[in-house]
């Protein structure tokens, strides 16, 4: 007898032709199915935080969201999600409900109360609805809306991201338990592969970062994140070879800047993308967010030396050129911010690139923020009730600009 997911992927196996997947990299390239360059032009989803659901849902239909998405030329999502939902799976034998979750994460009341508006904008979920449900929703409609989905492991232990200080920092941190990683990461491969037409990557870990509690297991250096990576990304592979695997770096995701060169990362040990089965589906991904730079040459400079320069294939000193994706910027949505030099800079030089990028973030509010409820994000780029665009100048005189330069 089918599953549930196989049933799904066979519903949608022929039309998924449409979105030209599977992708692979290609020197500085990806490249859809059909051999056309692909570039992610697109926007954060969180769905790390306690609830461990994406963000927004009593505010507006996934539908809605989407389209306001796809309205302005964005191609995909970084769908966030946190070990600790695949964690209790294997705990309990199952997933928790989307209702278990919200009064667990918010309490009775307010958790009920959340679950209600849930379900009136998204009456497809129900009480039986599981986690899982809600994000098998939003991959559902990204597929009929033609918009690609990057799943993203973003912490540990779910909650807001990220400090040195909060446990999910670099493994073997208090919450960063190394054989868990690999287990979700395999779990959720698995399970996007098996019933989410619209997945093209996989982010393994979130800005890694040293730990303020240093672990002798697992020392902050490149050796350690070599080791780590590589064998968390061919199991990746393993458990859904069609998807792009993308490896993000240290010092909060800044920095790649030995594996573009091919440099020592300690005992002689180095970076070789030739030596990768699957080195078609590797890619680097970067974040930056120097807001208060005054020289844009600032900026990409420490683009290029931290891991930009693997796009560079007439560079001599870059062994292993391969894509590189943005996969997180991001600025507040207020009057003048927008263009500023960090915009300004940002939205002009990475299109001349001819990178991909995912802004940070969609996020109007969250159901609970770092002890607050119903918080507020003032760098969301859609409001609170994510009815409209929160500045609406700067995502028409801005980010769609953007997004027209890249795609």
């Amino acid at each position: 007898m089918k599953s549930t997911a196989l049933l799904l992927l066979s519903a949608y196996a022929l039309p998924a032709l449409s979105l030209n997947t599977p992708f692979t990299a290609s020197g500085r390239w990806i490249l859809d199915s059909k051999g056309d360059r692909f570039t992610y032009a697109g926007a954060n989803w969180p769905g790390a935080g306690e609830a461990m659901i994406p963000e927004g849902l009593q505010y507006a239909p996934v539908k809605s969201t989407l389209k306001k998405i796809k309205s302005i030329g964005m191609n995909a999502i970084r769908l966030t999600f946190p070990i600790e939902l695949v964690d209790d799976i294997y705990e309990k034998g199952e997933d928790t409900t989307i209702l278990d979750s919200l009064i667990n994460a918010l309490g009775t009341e307010n958790g009920t109360a959340v679950f209600k508006e849930i379900t009136t904008h998204n009456p497809s979920l129900t009480k039986k609805s599981t986690r899982l449900d809600a994000y098998d929703l939003v991959a559902a409609e990204s597929y009929k809306q033609g918009i690609h989905v990057e799943l993203d492991n973003h912490i540990s232990k779910a909650m807001w991201c990220c400090s040195t200080t909060d446990g999910n920092a670099w493994f073997g941190d208090t919450y960063f338990n190394v054989d868990n990683w690999k287990r979700g990461l395999e779990y959720m491969a698995a399970h996007a592969g098996a019933s989410w037409p619209a997945l093209t990557a996989i982010g393994l870990r979130n800005e890694l970062r040293q730990p303020a509690t240093a672990n002798a297991d697992f020392p902050y250096n490149w050796e350690t994140w070599y080791a780590q990576m590589t064998d968390a990304a061919a199991r990746v592979n393993a458990a859904n070879p069609h998807a792009l695997i993308f490896l993000s770096g240290l010092n909060y995701d800044t920095t790649l800047s030995p594996i573009p060169t091919g440099a020592d990362l300690g005992s002689g040990s180095t970076f070789n993308l030739s030596s990768f089965a699957f080195a078609d589906k590797l890619v680097l991904e970067l974040h930056n967010y120097q807001t208060t730079a005054t020289n844009c040459a600032d900026i990409t400079g420490g683009l290029y030396n931290g891991g930009f320069n693997a796009l560079d294939a007439d560079n001599d000193d870059v062994v292993n050129v391969m894509p590189v994706v943005l996969t997180e910027f991001g600025f507040a949505q207020d009057e003048t911010t927008w263009e500023g030099v960090y915009a300004s800079c940002l939205r002009s030089w990475i299109p001349e690139q001819q990178a991909g990028w995912i802004v940070w973030t969609i996020s109007g509010s969250y159901y609970l923020r770092s002890g607050t409820q119903d918080m507020d994000d003032t760098w969301g780029i859609l409001d609170h009730t994510w009815s409209d665009w929160r500045n609406p100048e700067a995502i028409e005189d801005g980010l769609k600009v953007m997004v027209k330069a890249s795609v």
